[in-house]
């Protein structure tokens, strides 16, 4: 766990400051509150997340996979189970070889399964009005950049953490594909969120595969239409074949208004308190 900690932490800052850089270099946008006054309330929610995921569950989700590995709970373990059972009872040559073809399979497989998790997750907060509450202050940034995608706020991060746990749990994934899931998350949201736009004949070809930072830019649109399109946070073929995915904006990537516009941007609702008490203002 300690060692997964470690590399989640190298991969987020080296993308982080690469990202940053690149938005400093090649900004695709103006933000209209300056830097400092945005950047303080983002990472801070990345901080106050992060307690409350130290809080809520101390063992991490490496921790829960180990758990259910050690108690055979979960559909995964209870194949290898079946699986090692099985190969222990005949004489094959090829054991090992077709333990690790196995194990590599899990892996790929449940992978796949929680990045389809958190693309229907995301779609639940944006449909089910207690959930968007807590989503809405995600979207009520001004400007999209690196720390946008940063900053969600501690109840969210909270729901997701307790909807993967259970997952990892009832289908028994394997700690080595929470590593590589949370390490590609993490990296695709700094990734997607940057404020930079690639050359638009290669953003067409990338984003058959990827959600690029112009199709997630549409995903933050104010335009509910299209708000409610492009949930990926990482591969787009989720939104291809559950029908949400939006190639075009009716503006232009320049002129995207971007926000809520019920949440003028303004420094006081940039400010960790008000991003915090946000979600329980009436509407």
């Amino acid at each position: 766990m300690d060692n997964a900690s470690i590399i989640r932490l190298s991969v987020f800052l080296g993308i982080f400051a690469f990202m940053a850089i690149l938005e400093a270099l090649f900004p695709a946008r103006n933000a209209v509150l300056n830097r400092k006054t945005r950047w303080v309330g983002n990472l801070s929610m990345v901080v106050l997340g992060a307690l409350v995921s130290r809080v809520l569950l101390p063992a991490t989700l490496v921790g829960v996979s180990i758990w259910a590995q050690q108690e055979g709970v979960g559909l995964f373990n209870l194949v290898t189970a079946k699986t090692d059972s099985t190969l222990q009872s005949t004489a094959q040559m090829n054991n090992a070889q077709y333990g690790n073809a196995l194990f590599v399979g899990i892996v790929v497989l449940s992978v796949l399964l929680l990045d389809m998790l958190i693309y229907w997750q995301h779609r639940l907060f944006h449909t089910v009005p207690f959930l968007w509450r807590f989503h809405k202050m995600h979207h009520a940034d001004s400007h999209v950049d690196t720390t946008t995608g940063l900053r969600f706020h501690p109840v969210e991060i909270a729901i997701s953490l307790g909807v993967k746990a259970l997952a990892v749990a009832i289908l028994g994934i394997p700690a080595t594909a929470i590593v590589i899931f949370e390490v590609a998350l993490n990296g695709f949201a700094l990734f997607n969120h940057a404020n930079i736009r690639i050359p638009q004949r290669w953003d067409d070809r990338i984003g058959w595969v990827l959600i690029t930072q112009r199709l997630h830019r549409i995903h933050h649109s104010q335009a509910k239409t299209e708000s409610n399109s492009n949930y990926g946070f990482s591969v787009s073929w989720w939104d291809r074949l559950f029908k949400s995915f939006t190639p075009r904006a009716k503006q232009s990537d320049e002129t995207l208004s971007i926000g809520q516009q019920d949440v003028p941007a303004i420094k006081e609702n940039a400010s960790i308190r008000a991003l915090l008490l946000q979600p329980f203002k009436s509407n």
